[in-house]
């Protein structure tokens, strides 16, 4: 008979051999597996996240990855499209660093270290970074890191108490304008200044008022002109009353601001009283430069999204979380605000409105400075070295003279339609979501091949659930936000409400270089270069391509589509309807000819001969880049359309045009030409 086991330390280092040998067949089980995660699932998805621009989420990949294959060349390639070693460094040294995500508006800071310290690796894109130390006013602030270049990002602390009151320091440096359009202005060296990190309160213009602002002459330094003749004080003060017939702003009464909007930007001040206050408040009005180097217009993308574009109203100062690359806030929408430089008679007001559209945060505008609409306001700087003659001067923007230009001739213009000739491959459809949530609408979205490399296009078709197909049906061009919006989520709904609602079918193509489909091109001003006619071409075969897709659905009307162009769209109005004879009808809205030179087979004003559908133009009377006697007015008389078919209603407005008024005549011009909507 066996003998029994008699010593149990020997049973228990046998069990923990096997437990140990199980432990690792099981760590090496999975282990094994983290790896054919990492290759096979992890590699490919920050692939096709980087392609697409997602670089956060495919840095946070690339990291978990990089724990299981540390040492993979496929891993270490795809770093390099998703992050850059970025070097941060503060003056004075020994602050501490964080950042997150620029859109990230609360909490989730993430810890980078104590400076001075090497280089960090950081995911492409745009971030809040906020700098402490204590002893010195904490900085938040946009930065980006960008893919093109070794980045250094520095920033300069403020000792405690010795900023200007409610001002943040601005590092200057050599600084070219980044304003669309612009890039004919000289490069100019800027020395660092102070900026408002808000917009100028009702409650602080009330203090200039309440001091006796409007009555003492010595705050006016500037001639004050009307209509080009030169005011007496009196007489200019006789031009500055509110709503009641007191002295205030446009939007005040009784002298005082409505009730509730301590806090909001004060609006509805002319540019005389925008340098007055400054005047008062020991400050100035910012030179265009200044503005632009503050404003952050490269970091267009992450700032828009976050700023008060609304439609809704002005809001209190700081409430909306657009940050700038110094730590202004509303620098876009909220209320435009003046600046120091004049172009001919009027002077160069920025940043947008919360009624307009969010291109115009790029865009340059300029209006009489006398001029009090209710979307005008203030930001100031104060100077620590006075800006140079330069940065001070006037600033004119490129001219045209449309009327000793005239249009190519019919050979020419032939020759011209060519190029935009494709072939006819198979569009391959894709219907790829339907969504039923409006009670208005049904959204579809749907993708069909390029006529131009092996690029898809995305459509979205809103079609009304209030009448019965077949539909007539309205393409919309966009304006140039599009170009600086990555999401079509964020497309936005105007015209679109009022169209679908009056029982037409809305189709939104996401053109190239909009939205998802962004590239190389950042501006919507036209150019004299092969890189711009190729992108002109490319946009008008997107357009071809979106009714080539229509003419495939039983549901649409195909002899009741409307081209609908808003401001961008409008002004390319003329190539699109001149080369799409599918296009019955025309809606250009904030539309004319640009100023810039272009190649005449890009150039809308060689085709507005040819358009010969009936065209509505609606525009604003203070439209600053498409005046009305420069460029509106040539628009339209160019149009090949005869004078009983066109029509250019003449707002009492800006680049932007009253909702109300618009639909009326919207809605009268389809009615008339296409028939109402049943």
């Amino acid at each position: 008979m066996a003998e029994p086991v008699r010593k149990p330390h020997i049973l228990v280092t046998v069990i923990v051999v096997l437990l140990l040998l199980a432990s690792a067949g099981v760590w090496s089980y999975r282990r094994a597996a983290h790896i054919r995660w990492a290759r096979e699932q992890a590699l490919p998805k920050i692939a096709q996240l980087a392609d697409g621009g997602s670089y956060q989420p495919a840095f946070v990949l690339a990291q978990q990855a990089k724990l299981y294959l540390p040492d993979d060349p496929a891993l270490a390639k795809l770093w390099s499209q998703v992050a850059l070693p970025v070097t941060l460094t503060t003056d004075p040294p020994g602050a501490d660093v964080y950042y997150k995500d620029s859109t990230a508006t609360a909490g989730g800071w993430e810890y980078i270290g104590r400076t001075p310290f090497g280089s960090v690796t950081l995911p492409f894109g745009v971030f809040r970074f906020q700098i402490k130390k204590k002893g010195y006013d904490t900085i938040e602030a946009l930065r980006p890191v960008s893919r093109l270049q070794w980045y250094t990002l520095s920033f300069k602390l403020t000792s405690s108490g010795s900023a200007p009151p409610g001002m943040v320091r601005v590092t200057g440096g050599s600084h070219p304008l980044y304003l669309t359009g612009m890039d004919s202005a000289a490069e100019l060296k800027l020395e660092d200044f102070w900026i408002g990190k808000f917009e100028v309160t009702n409650r602080e213009f009330k203090a200039f008022l309440d001091a006796g602002g409007y009555k003492n002459p010595q705050y006016w330094k500037q001639p004050m002109v009307k209509d080009g003749r030169t005011l007496s004080f009196e007489q200019a003060m006789a031009e500055f009353r509110d709503k009641t017939g007191r002295p205030g702003p446009a939007t005040w009464e009784s002298s005082d601001y409505p009730e509730g909007q301590t806090d909001f930007p004060v609006a509805g001040v002319s540019w005389y009283e925008a340098a007055a206050y400054a005047e008062f408040a020991g400050k100035n009005l910012p030179t265009i430069y200044e503005w632009d180097l503050a404003a952050g217009i490269p970091y267009t993308a992450a700032i828009t999204p976050l700023s008060n574009f609304t439609g809704k109203g002005p809001a209190a100062v700081g409430s909306a979380a657009g940050l700038g690359p110094f730590g202004t806030y509303d620098m876009a929408g909220n209320v435009k605000e003046w600046c120091w430089n004049a172009t001919g008679e009027k002077r160069y007001i920025l940043g947008g409105a919360w009624n307009e559209p969010v291109y115009m945060f790029t865009d340059p505008d300029a209006q009489q400075s006398i001029r009090r609409a209710p979307n005008y306001g203030i930001r100031l700087v104060k100077h620590i070295s006075a800006p140079s003659a330069e940065a001070m001067a006037s600033i004119v923007p490129d001219f045209r003279d449309y009327s000793r230009e005239k249009p190519v001739s019919d050979a020419v213009f032939s020759a011209y339609r060519d190029l935009f000739k494709y072939d006819t491959t198979p569009l391959e459809p894709t219907l790829e979501t339907v969504d039923d949530g409006s009670s208005d609408w049904q959204q579809q979205k749907v993708t069909f091949a390029a006529a131009y490399g092996n690029e898809r296009v995305i459509a979205y078709l809103f079609l009304p659930k209030a009448v019965s197909p077949p539909y007539q049906t309205v393409v919309l061009f966009p304006g140039s936000g599009a170009i600086h919006t990555r999401s079509s989520q964020e497309m936005g709904g105007h015209p679109r409400n009022f169209l679908v609602k009056s029982g037409r079918a809305f189709v939104y193509p996401v053109y190239k270089s909009t939205f998802e489909r962004g590239d190389a091109l950042n501006t919507d001003y036209q150019a004299t270069t092969v890189f711009y006619r190729d992108h002109v071409l490319d946009w008008a075969k997107d357009l071809s391509r979106t009714l080539d897709y229509l003419d495939t659905r039983k549901d649409i009307d195909h002899n009741k589509i409307t081209y609908c162009g808003i401001s961008w769209g409008a002004e390319l109005g003329p190539i699109m309807m001149a080369i799409e004879p599918r296009l019955r009808v025309g809606v250009l809205i904030g539309g004319g000819l640009e100023m810039q030179k272009t190649l005449p087979e890009a150039d809308p004003f060689n085709f507005a001969p040819r358009v010969h559908q009936p065209v509505l133009l609606a525009d604003g009377r203070y439209d600053f880049f498409f005046p009305v006697e420069t460029s509106q007015d040539p628009f339209f008389k160019a149009l090949g359309t005869p004078a009983q078919n066109k029509r250019h209603v003449v707002f009492e407005a800006g680049h932007t045009t009253p909702t109300d008024l618009l639909i009326k005549e919207v809605l009268d011009w389809l009615d008339h030409y296409l028939g109402p909507a049943k």
